[in-house]
Parts: C-alpha cells; sequence; structure tokens
C-alpha cells in the first residue's frame, strides 16, 4: 500500500500542485474581488512565457511531422482525415446544442438598450482569405496572431523537405533536434505553472465572475451545462471508440494540465505547448499530434461552434422569432460549422459571427451587443471544449489512419 501511495503521488504531484495553485487563485478572485488585478502582471509573465514558446514549437512540431511521413499519399490521406474529423465533430457540437436549446428553451428579457461596442471595420471577403492563409512578410509569421499562415508555411517548409530526400536529411534532422529542444523549453516553463495559472485565474474570477450572474445568467446556464456533458460524456465517447478503455484512462490522466490551461487563460494558442506534452504522455503518434494539435488551434473550435448556436438562440428568443423550419435549422447550423472552422484564422474572427448571424437572418443592430456580450461570457469554457477536443480529435485521425492507441503503456498503471 506504501508503494501505491508513493508511486501515485508521484504521478499526479505536478497536477496537485496545479490544483492547487488554481484553487488558491479560485478563493483570492472570490474575496479579494477586482482587488485581485493587481496579481494579474504574475499571470500575465507566465501566459506570455507561453506564448513566446508556441510560435517555434508548432513551426518544429508541424515541420517535423511532415518532413517525416511516408510517402505524399499519406500526408494528403492525414490532412484530408484530419479536416474532416474537425467538420464532423463540429457538425455533432451544434446539433447536440440545437436540441438542448430545444429541451430548455430560452424565455428571456434581454434589454434592446444595450451599449454598442465599437468594431473594427471589416475588409472585403477577398482580403479576409488573404489573411487567413498567408502574410506579405516573414517576419510576421513570427506573431501568434498569424498562427495559421504560420501553420500553412510550416506544412510547405516540411513537404519540401520530405521531397528534398537525401539532400534534405541533415534539415529534417534539424528540425526533429529542434522539436525536442522545445519540447524541454515547454518543460522549464510549466514549473512555474501552479503559481502563473493560479494568478491568472484570480484575475478571470475576480473580474468576470460576477458577470456571470446577471442578465444572461438563464443562457450561460444552459451553455456552461451542456458544455460540461460535451466535455465529459461526447470526448469520453469519442476516445473510447478511439483506443478504448486504456485510451481514456490515458486521456483523462493527462488531459487536466490542457483544461487548466484553457480556462485560465482563454485561449487556445496558449495551450498548444502543454496539448502537445499531453499528447505525446496519450500515446498519439507523433506523426499525428504534431500536425493535428497545432492545427486544430486553429481549424478546430466545437466550444466555438455550440456557442455559435447558443448566441443564435438567444437573439432569436430576444426578438420573439421562433427557431425553427428546414432552412432556419439548416443555416444556422452551416454557419456554426463555418464559424468554428474560420474564425480563429481570421483577426477579430469573434465578430465575424456575430456580424454574419445578423445579416444572414436580417437582425437589427440591437442584437450585436447581446452577441457580443454571450460571446465574451461564453470563452472560458469555449476554449476549454477547443482545447480538450483537440486531442480528442487527433486520436480519432489516428484511428482512422490505422495507429492503434490500445496498446498499454507502463504510466497507465500508475
Amino acid at each position: 500500500m506504501a508503494t501505491f501511495f508513493r508511486s501515485f503521488l508521484q504521478s499526479y504531484r505536478n497536477i496537485f500542485w496545479l490544483l492547487g495553485g488554481i484553487l488558491a487563485g479560485t478563493v483570492a478572485g472570490l474575496i479579494l474581488g477586482p482587488r485581485v488585478a493587481v496579481l494579474k502582471p504574475v499571470g500575465d509573465i507566465f501566459i506570455n512565457l507561453l506564448f513566446m514558446a508556441v510560435i517555434p514549437l508548432v513551426f518544429f512540431a508541424t515541420t517535423a511531422a511532415v518532413a517525416n511521413v511516408q510517402g505524399t499519399s499519406q500526408l494528403l490521406r492525414l490532412c484530408r482525415i484530419t479536416l474532416l474529423v474537425f467538420t464532423g465533430t463540429a457538425l455533432v457540437a451544434a446539433a447536440y446544442t440545437l436540441l438542448g436549446v430545444y429541451a430548455f428553451p430560452l424565455h428571456t428579457t434581454l434589454s434592446r438598450h444595450e451599449s454598442l461596442p465599437a468594431l473594427p471595420p471589416m475588409s472585403d471577403l477577398g482580403t479576409q482569405l488573404t489573411r487567413l492563409f498567408t502574410v506579405d512578410d516573414f517576419y510576421k509569421l513570427l506573431s501568434r496572431e498569424c498562427m495559421l499562415p504560420l501553420i500553412v508555411f510550416s506544412l510547405l517548409v516540411g513537404f519540401a523537405s520530405l521531397q528534398a530526400g537525401e539532400k534534405g536529411a541533415a534539415f529534417r534532422h534539424f528540425l526533429l533536434s529542434g522539436n525536442e529542444v522545445m519540447k524541454h523549453l515547454l518543460g522549464y516553463i510549466m514549473k512555474v505553472a501552479p503559481l502563473g495559472l493560479g494568478a491568472y485565474f484570480a484575475y478571470q474570477v475576480g473580474i468576470l465572475g460576477p458577470q456571470l450572474f446577471g442578465t444572461y445568467a438563464r443562457a450561460l446556464g444552459l451553455y456552461y451545462g451542456l458544455c460540461l456533458v460535451y466535455y465529459l460524456v461526447f470526448y469520453s465517447g469519442y476516445v473510447y471508440f478511439a483506443g478504448g478503455r486504456a485510451a481514456l484512462r490515458r486521456y483523462w490522466k493527462y488531459n487536466l494540465v490542457p483544461s487548466l490551461t484553457a480556462v485560465a487563460t482563454c485561449s487556445s494558442v496558449a495551450a498548444i505547448p502543454v496539448n502537445l506534452e499531453a499528447g505525446e504522455k496519450m500515446g498519439i503518434p507523433p506523426s499525428v499530434r504534431n500536425l493535428v494539435l497545432p492545427l486544430g488551434a486553429t481549424l478546430h473550435k466545437e466550444g466555438s461552434a455550440i456557442s455559435s448556436m447558443i448566441k443564435i438562440a438567444v437573439v432569436f428568443a430576444l426578438f420573439h422569432r421562433p427557431l425553427s423550419g428546414v432552412d432556419t435549422v439548416a443555416i444556422a447550423l452551416g454557419m456554426s460549422v463555418l464559424v468554428n472552422m474560420v474564425e480563429g484564422g481570421i483577426p477579430n474572427g469573434g465578430y465575424v459571427g456575430e456580424l454574419l448571424v445578423m445579416s444572414v437572418y436580417g437582425f437589427p443592430q440591437e442584437a450585436l451587443a447581446p452577441l457580443i456580450i454571450i460571446g465574451t461570457l461564453v470563452d472560458p469554457m469555449a476554449t476549454l471544449l477547443n482545447v480538450s477536443g483537440e486531442t480528442a480529435n487527433a486520436m480519432l485521425v489516428a484511428r482512422f489512419m490505422g495507429h492503434s492507441l490500445l496498446e498499454e503503456r507502463q504510466d497507465d498503471k500508475a
């Protein structure tokens, strides 16, 4: 018994420290309220360290994964399956939310007289698509706001390395070496995670916490309830299908750190480093996790798909319009999936979703404020689903690619 207890503490020691920091931050946020802002710089330092590491980490991980894939056809198949899995799970999330809205309809008294937030001017469609996939200068790839162009560049470099054959062997070795170095750097950064995430989480609770009990409580209650079920049940189902009990046990054992990082930071990009580390411990093959997880931070957003459907339900209730009819429902599902896929790669992408809802359904400008407010308040849970879903989706991709996740790893017994 003593041996088992020591082994248990050894396996979960870092998680206990992280939970302790988060718990302390929660208590501080509840007690101090807005005064907890004094702790925000501590959290910002930790988050900035993650952001500093994420660009080289994504580049090396993605490029190395592509450069070491066995054959071009295998790479194309991996990309095709990844996009199909992302789209399929987003559609499931949106349909599930629609059923939840029908089961628990939103009878709301939201005011039409909210002040309208100022929005940045929108570019034309061609400019938005250009910015979605490319940048006009190399140095802009080094910004976390250009994650999708960085991934596109990394894919192209990896493919060129693959096609270079023997002449590119040294470069491929450099990519693998760089990937290992960045993983060790992440390990150093995560040593201060309990302090950094605790401080950041305290700020989130102290500043945003009271808003959750205001005018939008009913819609937020439905949203958070649906998301919690999706988080626990649907992801467990995806993972069990992908790899059985061993994969399910591994998933929940190593998903806690990415989950807490997601809730504290509200950033899928900030969670990329810890998600890559968790994906390795979960047993996801390198060729899959190093491509699917960085790509998922931009293109996979099941939490955003669920929040888009809730936003649609809120404005329909606000203006006393029925959310029914084949065309209305089909458009709602289509918009939820579309926003899920593109908003992460477009500057101010969240606003694109709100404006899309208004324009497609013909709502007046008074609908914009509730949409933006709901979008702000659902962000922590949406990010949690986005981040946790990336590893679950990566396991599905591995299963469809023919990789086995069934092998019992030694650390599964801890």
